[in-house]
């Protein structure tokens, strides 16, 4: 039966017909990678918006989330989308280990007090770019060599449009309902949120750390794969971290001193500029592009992220746990009748 995938069999005889369904390829993985991480920031948001709910001196920086323009999003995904397509998997795979390695040292280092809680969701927000090059690595070597290839990633794409709009529709609703709904009680999704909104951070990181894994595995495995022998493969890897344990010390120290969004683009400027230096030397001329790409879709992401990553960074943002419900007062009961007593 005729099938989209098995088009470039029917003619072998030209090559840019091969290159044209690697590129359809591509783009359908920088789509999921873009739709995944529509969820996450769709999602923070939600934490966030209820958390300024729950305080009415943070109302300003509620009608700056409930503000934000549902095209700006959309362009927002569709360009992320774009850079996940053309920076190439080799450099997603160097992207995805780095960020693997800061995050796992950043979680190491904290505890459970609430400035530990706010760098936790400070690393939540600053995944994105590195969540979607996870998921198309992972796309890449899962679906490396199989006869259905864009058929799958078609089906794939569907899933991921449906989970990103689902989300959308969630946040919509809780911008727009949500302090309606709950002081009604009469909306279960916004009960739900009055009563478990605290434990949103905790889903989304062990689905985080879900994607992730994956991501390190296939990362491995596709930068490996260039390698014929092991020898080469060491003089590969052993540059790569010793250069990456210098960057993590190196962001660690910059973020305790200027933890703002200008830190963050410093922190940004100087990983790439890391990697761009150390692939002169080890890498080809096209993972040189794919880190100027990724220079531009790591600060587009932090563009789209800033008004979350400034209420991360207030000290007294207020707490997510569900408030708790004060006894309506009793009206003034009459003074107690003596009770009388029966005669003998």
């Amino acid at each position: 039966m005729f099938s989209l995938p098995a088009l470039p069999s029917w003619l072998p005889g030209l090559p840019s017909l091969e290159w044209g369904s690697s590129l359809l390829d591509s783009f359908l993985q920088g789509l999921i990678g873009a739709c995944g991480v529509s969820v996450l920031s769709s999602l923070l948001k939600v934490y966030f918006f209820v958390g300024c709910v729950n305080d009415a001196a943070w109302r300003p920086q509620k009608e700056r989330l409930q503000a934000q323009w549902a095209l700006l999003e959309t362009v927002h995904v569709a360009g992320l989308a774009l850079f996940l397509a053309v920076v190439g998997v080799r450099v997603a795979a160097l992207v995805v280990l780095e960020f693997s390695l800061r995050a796992v040292s950043t979680l190491l280092a904290l505890g459970k007090g609430p400035q530990d809680a706010k760098d936790r969701l400070l690393l939540f927000l600053l995944c994105q770019y590195s969540l979607g090059c996870g998921l198309t690595c992972g796309l890449s070597f899962l679906h490396e060599g199989s006869p259905h290839r864009t058929l799958n990633l078609l089906l794939g794409l569907g899933l991921a449009a449906l989970l990103a709009s689902g989300a959308r529709c969630l946040r919509r609703h809780v911008c727009r309902l949500y302090e309606l709904h709950s002081g009604q009680r009469s909306c279960g999704i916004c009960l739900g949120l009055l009563a478990g909104a605290h434990g949103l951070p905790w889903l989304l990181g062990r689905a985080l750390t879900m994607a992730f894994a994956v991501g390190n595995m296939a990362a491995v495995a596709l930068i490996n794969q260039d390698f014929l022998t092991t020898s080469e493969a060491m003089r590969f890897w052993m540059p790569l971290t010793i250069c990456y344990t210098l960057l993590v010390i190196y962001m660690q120290e910059e973020q305790r001193h200027n933890p703002g969004l200008q830190g963050q683009v410093q922190t940004v400027l100087v990983r790439m500029g890391s990697l761009f230096v150390l692939l002169l030397t080890v890498g080809r001329w096209l993972d040189l592009l794919g880190v100027l790409i990724s220079l531009l879709a790591e600060l587009w992401c932090l563009v789209g992220v800033r008004t979350l990553l400034d209420l991360c960074q207030v000290q007294d943002f207020p707490s997510q746990r569900p408030p708790k419900s004060t006894p309506s007062q009793a009206p003034p009961s009459a003074p107690a009748q003596p009770r009388e007593t029966a005669s003998p």
